[in-house]
């Protein structure tokens, strides 16, 4: 069972965005919010335990690029597991946090950005 809530701001004063989704075995339910359910459950299916739940090792390197201002809460549950993940786009790193997670999110770059 997915269920997970997705609050999103393109920018620290602008209106905040909330989506859901809500989905299982068989896919997306009714009380899905999002654009694109399927699409946002297939990169939660595809990314979610790599992305919600990291495995600790070495520093990663990233490049020093500014993705823009956007900022996403992922709150909820992933299989029984309790998720609360936060998405930016404040350097390489991040933009590809926020890029496999896109559909979850809105978009490439927010709720109605571009990549």
């Amino acid at each position: 069972m997915i269920d997970l809530t997705i609050r999103l701001r393109e920018d620290p004063g602008a209106a905040e965005y909330l989506f859901r989704l809500v989905a299982d075995d068989n896919g997306p339910s009714a009380a899905s919010t999002l654009p694109d359910p399927e699409a946002a459950l297939t990169a939660v299916r595809t990314h979610g335990e790599d992305i919600f739940f990291p495995k600790p090792g070495p520093p990663k390197l990233c490049t020093q690029q500014y993705g823009g201002p956007q900022v996403a809460v992922v709150t909820g549950t992933f299989h029984g597991r309790v998720v609360e993940s936060v998405f930016t786009r404040t350097d390489g790193c991040e933009i590809a946090r926020w890029r496999a997670m896109a559909p979850l999110l809105g978009s490439a770059g927010g709720a109605w950005g571009s990549t």
